[in-house]
């Protein structure tokens, strides 16, 4: 399946809702105790497969290790926020129209979380720095989309994930990249482990407005 763009901005838009409806913000700071940090409200983009491992801890990424359970979405990943804050995250990316994006958001006061494809970072490397600068967060999305990630061998899952934090830090020295987000939210109990090896924190949404879907959000069949 191609990456989907959303007609308007040029990105996959996925509003995360759960904790409450008291602002936008990006992902809340990381509780004292968590092995990795915490992440923003999320939730399923379609049902996956895998049903969750038993939580353990002390897990390592490897085929055999059971997964940490995180949070309460499709195999341990996290959907809340952990506060009645909204988060707000954008898949896909980076596109040569983030920076209207990435404007709207100055606008009105907001971060959000940018889930980046690595293929896509070095060709537009100033909006990910701008990103930085202007204090959003990094979420890796995969080096190119693929919706069999979770098919693949640990080793191939490791190197695809590995690759897509080095093309990010390679033009943000220093960035830090503290979540994942499965192309297609396609989980496996690998994917989620691996990405807790990498210090990563898996994460899923809950509010998908189809915004990549045809025939886009500029046009309508019906008035409004």
């Amino acid at each position: 399946m191609p990456l989907r763009r959303i007609a308007v901005l040029g990105l996959t838009i996925l509003a995360l809702t759960l904790g409450g409806s008291r602002g936008n913000s990006g992902p809340p700071a990381p509780p004292a105790a968590a092995p990795v940090a915490a992440a923003p409200v999320v939730a399923e983009h379609q049902e996956p497969t895998v049903q969750p491992s038993v939580p353990s801890p002390m897990a390592s990424p490897s085929a055999s290790s059971p997964v940490i359970a995180t949070g309460d979405g499709p195999v341990g990943t996290v959907r809340k926020t952990g506060s009645d804050a909204v988060a707000l995250t954008f898949d896909d990316g980076p596109w040569d129209d983030t920076p209207a994006v990435l404007d709207l958001l100055a606008q009105h006061h907001v971060k959000a979380t940018f889930c980046m494809v690595g293929r896509q970072v070095a060709a537009r490397a100033e909006m990910v720095r701008r990103m930085v600068a202007e204090g959003h967060t990094l979420c890796n999305h995969s080096w190119s989309h693929d919706e069999r990630l979770r098919t693949r061998t640990p080793d191939q899952i490791r190197s695809d994930m590995q690759r897509t934090n080095d093309a990010i830090r390679a033009v943000a020295p220093g960035a830090v990249i503290g979540y994942f987000r499965a192309p297609g939210g396609n989980w496996s109990p690998d994917i989620v482990s691996i990405a807790v090896g990498l210090g990563m924190t898996s994460i899923s949404w809950t509010v998908d407005p189809r915004d990549w879907s045809g025939p886009g959000s500029s046009r309508s069949s019906t008035p409004c």
